[in-house]
């Protein structure tokens, strides 16, 4: 900080007034001014035959090598007055230029490059080449890089080959030179996954309460349930939350990498720093309830056909519409005959028909009949037998002497 001005002496306070805006000049340059690895964005100024030179503000003034903006016909794929967003990689402490690149390691020294990814943890494009022993090798910017199988993504790997010819971004663990220039390089991908993955978490826990609906990504499938990413969050679409109809198993409903709406139902803290939370989701609570409607599909006397959904010692239960099951105690399905168990008659899966014999909406329960069902079911046979196979009634219009008369002419 400059000292007070002597106004007395003028000499003096000129003085003053040119280190205060010396200072102030220092202060403007260094305040806010980009960092290596500090990701910029601004107009492009101008154009010469090999670079691209872009207004950052303020006094800032960033130079893009021109092949970085050049598509494989060789034509400039940008013009003056185009914003481009770009990677600090050289701060300017010499020339006084911010260099920039939008692909670490194309540019001219791309060696020295990588070194400087490395250094400020910039991430880097790689492709991956092939799998060896313990990892992949990637081809970063002409140089062999590898990176080890649990570092190419943040889940299990369960086939390596999956990943060959694609072509992702990567962080440099490790940089060290070698021999005649070939540096030794070591890379992460899943470092970059998880960070993208905690920032999105961080977003999400903002928005995360009972009740709230996300739209996430199934990533794992169970027998008891489905875990889905809701933004860097995993939480758990247990079975049962699946829907109103009951499924076997959770890849009846969903299937991996499946997007899927739900709504969070609870959370619970936990002391696991990399799960500070279980989430319960559903399905289920985002669903119309088929009881809201039960009285427009089904009414009580009705014959329908059902699913036997499961069987229990006391009867069945069979799903008489999507997410609606009624019961058919043992006393109802036995034909008139005492039964010792309800698998005697009935297993899962089978279709069966059933009498409606009452509903109870507020306890969500329907009482059915296989008995009563097969009853109806042999009256109306009967019914449809009668009317098929009776003789037409006779015209017993007439006098009795118009009948005898009409007999004597059949004889004749």
């Amino acid at each position: 900080m400059a000292p007070p001005p002597d106004h007395d002496n003028p000499d003096s306070e000129t003085e003053d007034f040119a280190a205060m805006f010396a200072e102030s000049e220092q202060h403007t340059k260094t305040a806010g001014a980009p960092s290596v690895g500090d990701v910029v964005s601004g107009p492009v100024i101008s154009i010469s035959s090999d670079s691209v030179f872009i207004d950052l503000g303020g006094k800032s003034e960033g130079v893009l090598e021109i092949a970085e903006v050049t598509d494989d016909d060789g034509e400039v794929t940008v013009a003056p007055g185009d914003t481009i967003q770009a990677r600090v990689v050289d701060a300017g402490d010499r020339s006084g230029v911010l260099v920039l690149r939008r692909s670490v390691g194309k540019g001219r020294e791309a060696n020295a490059e990588l070194q400087i990814a490395f250094e400020h943890e910039i991430p880097v494009e790689g492709v991956v080449e092939a799998v060896n022993k313990g990892g992949f090798d990637i081809q970063i910017a002409g140089a062999r890089a590898f990176c080890p199988v649990s570092q190419i993504d943040s889940r299990f790997v369960e086939n390596p080959e999956e990943f060959i010819g694609q072509r992702h971004e990567f962080r440099i663990t490790r940089f060290e030179e070698g021999h005649r220039g070939n540096a030794n390089i070591v890379v992460s991908r899943r470092i970059l996954l998880e960070a993208q993955s905690a920032e999105r978490a961080a977003d999400t826990r903002t928005r995360l309460e009972p009740g709230a609906v996300f739209r996430g990504v199934v990533k794992r499938i169970e027998n008891y349930g489905a875990f889905v990413d809701i933004g860097g969050i995993e939480g758990m679409l247990h079975i049962s939350e699946l829907g109103y109809s009951r499924v076997e198993h959770p890849s009846e409903v969903v299937e991996l990498e499946q997007e899927i709406e739900v709504q969070v139902l609870r959370i619970e803290q936990t002391d696991n720093p990399r799960r500070p939370e279980k989430i319960g989701l559903s399905l289920k609570s985002l669903m119309r309830d088929p009881w809201d409607d039960i009285r427009s599909r089904i009414e009580i006397g009705q014959r329908v056909m059902g699913t036997v959904a499961r069987v229990e010692q006391f009867g069945a239960f069979v799903e008489v519409a999507p997410g609606i099951e009624g019961l058919v105690h043992i006393s109802e399905m036995g034909g008139g005959e005492r039964l010792s168990s309800p698998r005697k008659v009935v297993s899962p899966g089978q279709v069966v028909g059933v009498k409606v014999l009452s509903i109870d909406l507020e306890r969500h329960r329907i009482s059915l009949s296989m008995d009563a069902a097969a009853r109806d079911a042999d009256a109306a046979e009967e019914r449809d037998a009668i009317e098929t196979y009776a003789p037409k009634k006779q015209n017993l219009g007439g006098s009795l002497g118009d009948l005898l008369q009409e007999q004597l002419q059949k004889k004749k």
